[in-house]
């Protein structure tokens, strides 16, 4: 557990541990132990009706050998005929069993993770990068899905055929029944060493999927940046190394089913010939009967597919807990903050010698002094990767600080239980995401009991009722991926909306309208501005219009605030406030 929590201090989600993970997988098991229970019932069931088969036969070639009439056939193929039938009905039933038990410990461990997810910090979902986390959703979650919907019922077949076909044999004849077991020689060695190797090998396999993920989103995403910088050759250089870590790890994993499988396959068919050779020596003796011989050598065969079966799950659940520790490891991120008791006494907020680094060692702010009085508008300016954008996320309790506070009325915000600091503080990016579901949810993200009303009202403050009543249903028009798209300025007026339901106190608006033309935002922050009233405001601003309509202005320089007053003060001081304005109004 130990290293699973440094993995994650540098940079990486954890991982649980194999005691862990039995102990998930023990719990979901007794959790639905009825179900489960009916699901090895029914396969028990199937296999006892499916060796009823190999006891006729026998059965048949003794008495051919003996003599018999057509009609002991005639009964005997009937009996075998009705014996398949029971089998195939409770087969088929065994199936349906076996998927919804599969389905229904699926669907609860997949909302256990997605509420686990959406609960971590979002100063850990920003340290994690989108690689890690996308591939958690996706790949893992798949996998998973696949290991609990196919791959528990097939072991339970497996090993319930297995047990129930061995017993058989030995009850027909325990002296022939020894050679069933001359392939462990073979098989047992060969798995063990598999074992052994395989949980490290698809752990790196499913740990490299992260890294091809996170190095082609993120490409995609700073696609204008790449191309502006002329990063293409060092970004294709990326994928291609992620590519090749991930190669490596396939490759290796594939060698080990490349020995596992083929010394399966021989040991499969070893207690078949070692029967037949066993039982026609014990009944050259007359020890067995010619029938007892094929019984038991019917019995082995039928041994081949649940051992396959078995062996083949093995490897898949292999990657399935794998995938499954990697889920059940997001339990382990430790928390950014300890909520207390205690209650702001006002709304103002303190920022006193905050210092924060995203790596130990190198801060990005340098000891930030800065009181916003409650009501008032604060526009911060300066040039990219000054700290704004850091500062603003330290304003809003995104992240607490490395060094120094953040209170709000006298409470540190990092002390605040999250849903409290939301209704006090609340972060709009110029990074959004427009879920797949109609637009009035999306809006009503916000807040969940908002009415039609106040949905509608607040689309009209930020200047969106417009085209949001001319959807084809209006604000029910289902929106997001696969359904009706909306623009970038669309998506942003939502979360804007969003924000002006969520009704927080101070606001820190990142770039907020900076997908929307100039003078549709200019007319959109004035609007807001009779809407948010008596609210505090910070705005992050690259449109110097901002700053103009503030009532100070911070000016931020390499993780400082070098500058702070009012437009038309920082215009008097000719410092760099009056630089940036000067080379703004000339562009």
């Amino acid at each position: 557990m130990e290293a699973n929590k440094s993995t994650f201090v540098s940079g990486k989600l954890p991982v649980a541990g194999p005691r862990e993970v039995r102990t998930e997988a023990t719990r979901l098991i007794k959790q639905h132990r009825g179900g489960l229970t009916r699901v090895v019932a029914l396969y028990v069931g199937s296999a006892a009706a499916g060796l009823v088969g190999p006891f006729i036969l026998g059965r048949v070639v003794d008495a051919v050998i003996a003599g018999t009439t057509s009609g002991f056939i005639a009964a005997m193929s009937l009996l075998m005929l009705g014996f398949l039938v029971i089998q195939a009905v409770l087969r088929r039933f065994a199936v349906r069993a076996g998927m919804v038990f599969g389905e229904t410990v699926f669907a609860e461990l997949r909302e256990d993770f997605m509420e686990q997810l959406t609960s971590l910090p979002l100063s850990t979902v920003e340290k994690a990068g989108t690689g890690d986390l996308v591939s958690r959703t996706t790949n893992d979650v798949d996998s998973v899905s696949h290991t609990v919907r196919f791959g528990v019922p097939q072991v339970v077949v497996s090993i319930v055929t297995i047990i129930i076909t061995l017993a058989a044999a030995v009850l027909t004849s325990p002296l022939l029944s020894i050679a069933l077991l001359v392939g462990l020689p073979l098989l047992y060695p060969v798995t063990r060493w598999y074992l052994k190797r395989s949980s490290a090998g698809y752990m790196a396999e499913r740990e490299s999927y992260a890294g091809v993920n996170g190095s082609i989103t993120e490409t995609i995403e700073g696609a204008r940046t790449v191309d502006a910088l002329n990063l293409g050759g060092l970004r294709r250089k990326r994928i291609d190394d992620s590519l090749t870590v991930s190669f490596k790890a396939e490759r290796y994993t594939l060698w080990l089913r490349s020995v596992l499988f083929p010394a399966a396959d021989t040991a499969f068919w070893l207690p078949v010939a070692g029967v037949l050779l066993w039982g026609g020596w014990l009944a050259s003796i007359d020890a067995v009967t010619p029938g007892i011989v094929a019984t038991v050598a019917l019995f082995a065969v039928r041994l081949i597919d649940p051992v396959d079966l078995l062996i083949m799950w093995t490897d898949e659940i292999q990657v399935g807990a794998a995938s499954l520790a990697r889920i059940v490891g997001i339990k382990d991120v430790p928390p950014d903050r300890q909520a207390t008791d205690a209650k702001p006494v006002n709304e103002d907020i303190l920022i006193s010698g905050a210092r924060y680094a995203y790596r130990p060692g190198h801060d990005v702010l340098h000891g930030v002094d800065l009181t916003l009085r409650h009501g008032e508008r604060l526009a911060m300016v300066g040039p990219s990767g000054a700290g704004k954008s850091t500062l603003g996320r330290l304003i809003a309790g995104i992240h607490p600080p490395t060094g120094g506070s953040v209170t709000v009325g006298g409470v540190p915000l990092v002390d605040l239980p999250l849903e409290d600091l939301r209704r006090e503080v609340a972060l709009v990016t110029q990074e959004h995401h427009v879920f797949v579901g109609s637009l009035a949810d999306n809006v009503r993200l916000g807040k969940a009991d908002a009415s039609d009303g106040e949905i509608e009202k607040a689309l009209d403050d930020v200047g969106a009722l417009a085209w949001a009543s001319a959807l084809p249903e209006g604000v029910d028009t289902d929106v997001g991926s696969g359904a009706h798209e909306l623009t970038p300025a669309q998506a942003q007026e939502v979360a804007l909306a969003r924000l002006i339901l969520a009704d927080p106190h101070t606001l820190v608006l990142d770039e907020a309208t900076s997908l929307i033309d100039p003078q549709a935002a200019r007319d959109l922050e004035r609007s807001l501005n009779a809407v948010l009233e008596g609210r505090t405001v910070v705005a992050i601003a690259h449109r110097l219009h901002t700053a103009h309509d503030a009532d100070r202005v911070a000016v931020v320089e390499d993780g400082n605030i070098t500058e702070l007053g009012s437009h038309d003060e920082l215009l008097a001081l000719g410092g760099s406030y009056a630089a940036l304005w000067d080379s703004w109004r000339t562009e």
